[in-house]
């Protein structure tokens, strides 16, 4: 008889495993999309496309897959779904045409909606006190990301890129099977089958739901298009080659995901609200510095005219980009703790509606980068707007809970008095 302990431990770490495949496979056009750009021509709006192409999938089947989960089960739904993606990701290897990359991308992102599954799956195997913890543990399924950096780029070197699809569809069947046979079913975990669909969806009219999406589609939605867009940032911008630049990506992607479980521990300890209040702050700072484009300026002095240049070398653009991965992991936790706290019921539900806004933040953000980037020439132009984004989730914070609560309690305590 395996103990109730066991189960834990073993769903915990299958669930984890399983995501980490999913979203690597998910951000594979963040490498392949290089050398397909430069085969087919591309300009940097239609690489966006094609990168993000994926996720728009991954986000907009986040609710109905969160739905399933809660009506029948993580584990069923969660191996479907790996399963229905492992020939889709094969075929990439055969797609000649930039319309057949963008409509097998389609299928292919169907591996991202199994985050909505697995954090509700994972997450209710837990007690309330220790959730934070296990959908952070989870949630480092992100490092997937970081794992394609890692792995993609020596098979596209050693290979060609038509090899990596085929390597992770073997990767991805294999990842289905092993998760069938090391995890477990709990019907307690279901909700009543007299439930409607209208009931689960009811939950969706709370304001504080669409806040906590705001609030995803920084800390997630920036992660991803930043996941995408920073191999193709590095080459271009400090004329680095792919392997390097895969690898210095890597060092914003791998702590976004490794860390969640950090941040899922700190909001158990501190609260979701304080986390993510300082989540948004030092988000804040890093991007607008960032954000400063490379400039050069001539000035007129006593000496005659002398000219200035500033810019970040790769290693500060590396250690602001590391920040803001670091506390973006924390933050992705934040806001799943404040699910767990708030919406203990209907996990599976709101989560697949954050996790499918953050998603649409992950798939909108590249197209627009690379629509900024062909319109105004900055490269830079890509951290503004998610600087902007930042600001947005600040405000709303503040005025919904920092000031209210302040103005409640009769003091000025801010973020620690509003901590929850």
């Amino acid at each position: 008889m395996v103990t109730r302990r066991r189960q834990q431990i073993s769903v915990l770490v299958s669930s984890t495993f399983a995501f980490t495949v999913c979203f690597a496979v998910w951000m594979m056009f963040a490498v392949i999309g290089i050398p397909i750009k430069d085969e087919l021509g591309l300009n940097e709006t239609q690489f966006g496309l094609l990168a993000a192409t994926p996720v728009l999938t991954g986000s907009l089947s986040r609710l109905p897959l969160g739905i399933w989960t809660d009506r029948y089960g993580g584990r069923v739904v969660f191996f479907a779904l790996m399963l229905t993606t492992v020939v889709p990701i094969c075929l990439i290897s055969y797609a000649t045409e930039y319309w057949q990359f963008l409509v097998l991308g389609l299928f292919v992102g169907l591996a991202g909606g199994s985050f909505s599954v697995g954090i509700a799956y994972a997450a209710r195997w837990f007690e309330r006190g220790n959730q934070g913890f296990a959908m952070g543990v989870f949630g480092a399924g992100n490092s997937g990301a970081a794992l394609t950096k890692f792995v993609a780029p020596a098979l596209v070197v050693a290979f060609g890129w038509q090899f990596v699809p085929q390597a992770f569809a073997v990767a991805m069947l294999v990842t289905a099977i092993a998760f069938w046979f090391f995890t477990y079913s709990d019907p307690a975990h279901r909700v009543s089958s007299s439930v409607t669909l209208a009931e689960q969806l009811r939950v969706l009219r709370n304001p504080r739901v669409w806040k906590y999406c705001q609030y995803y589609s920084i800390v997630f939605g920036g992660y991803v298009a930043l996941a995408l867009w920073m191999t193709k940032y590095y080459i271009n911008e400090f004329g680095v080659g792919i392997e390097v630049a895969a690898l210095l990506a890597a060092c914003f992607s791998l702590p976004g995901g490794m860390l969640r479980a950090v941040g899922g521990w700190l909001s158990d300890r501190h609260g979701a609200h304080k986390v993510t209040w300082w989540v948004m702050w030092v988000s804040w700072v890093c991007l607008f510095l960032l954000s400063y484009p490379h400039t050069e300026f001539t000035v007129m002095t006593t000496d005659g005219p002398q000219s200035f240049e500033i810019h970040h070398n790769v290693w500060v653009f590396t250690a602001l980009l590391f920040i803001v991965g670091v506390v973006w992991a924390f933050g992705k936790a934040s806001v799943f703790k404040y699910i767990s706290d708030e919406f203990p019921n209907e996990i599976g539900a709101v989560s697949g509606i954050v996790g499918l806004v953050g998603g649409l933040g992950g798939f909108l953000l590249p197209i627009l980068f690379g629509a900024l980037l062909d319109i105004t020439g900055v490269r830079s132009s890509a951290f503004m707007l998610l600087y902007g984004v930042t600001c947005v989730s600040l405000a709303w914070m503040y005025w919904t809970e920092v000031r209210s609560t302040d103005i409640f309690r009769g003091h000025g305590g801010g973020p620690a008095a509003a901590s929850r």
